[in-house]
């Protein structure tokens, strides 16, 4: 059986998926971070380091992570230019609070590096995790950015990244590159049934019809 740990790194999540002998880790937080997650990742053997995307909070650890740790890093290819600059995709906002929250990530974002890596394993919808010893499958979920993916769990638990937030309250992702893509991937999100959704902003939800 799949168990998911949330890593809360400030304001945004990492989350640990383990079957009690190997597990994987989605996402790293920010650079203040990294001690701690490398800490609770020895404790489940984990194999293998995942990126939902390639925004900062979500990647900014990969390289120290993947180093201490000796695991591969993964994720869709269509990010990769993300890596060099989080400006290289535009974001947009439509809402208030999204606009916000824009203009204090494109603050951050000018300020804030990424150490440079190069994934190992690109990422596509439907690859799966079996050979990491976990029951999970990607699933593709552009629109925040191009190249956001998300974990499809034992088709009971749904990690999605920056795809949709709960950063105020579980709704649609408050910014995106794509907004028609953004909207598409949500009902692909709803589509999917039950299961619970793990943000990479805020506390899970059950699955809901997120357009309307």
């Amino acid at each position: 059986m799949n168990h998911i740990h949330r890593l809360k790194c400030g304001n945004s999540n990492c989350y640990i998926v383990e079957n009690g002998t190997a597990g994987i880790l989605v996402d790293t937080g920010k650079r203040e971070f990294a001690e701690q997650v490398i800490e609770a990742c020895t404790a489940f053997h984990v194999r293998l380091l995942i990126l939902t995307h390639a925004h900062f909070d979500h990647a900014e650890n990969a390289a120290q992570i993947s180093g201490a740790l000796g695991i591969p890093i993964a994720m869709n290819e269509l990010d990769c230019g993300l890596i060099q600059s989080n400006n290289n995709q535009s974001l947009s906002a439509a809402t208030f609070l999204g606009k916000l929250v824009l203009s204090a990530s494109l603050r951050e974002f000018s300020v804030r590096t990424i150490p440079e890596f190069k994934p190992d394993i690109p990422l596509h919808d439907g690859v799966r995790l079996d050979d990491y010893g976990i029951d999970g499958q990607i699933v593709s979920l552009p629109g925040h950015t191009n190249g956001s993916i998300g974990i499809d769990v034992a088709r009971k638990h749904l990690i999605v990244g920056d795809a949709l937030m709960n950063m105020f309250y579980p709704a649609l992702s408050m910014l995106y590159h794509n907004r028609s893509a953004m909207l598409e991937s949500a009902k692909k999100i709803s589509g999917l049934g039950e299961r619970t959704i793990y943000f990479g902003h805020g506390r899970p939800v059950p699955n809901r019809q997120w357009v309307r």
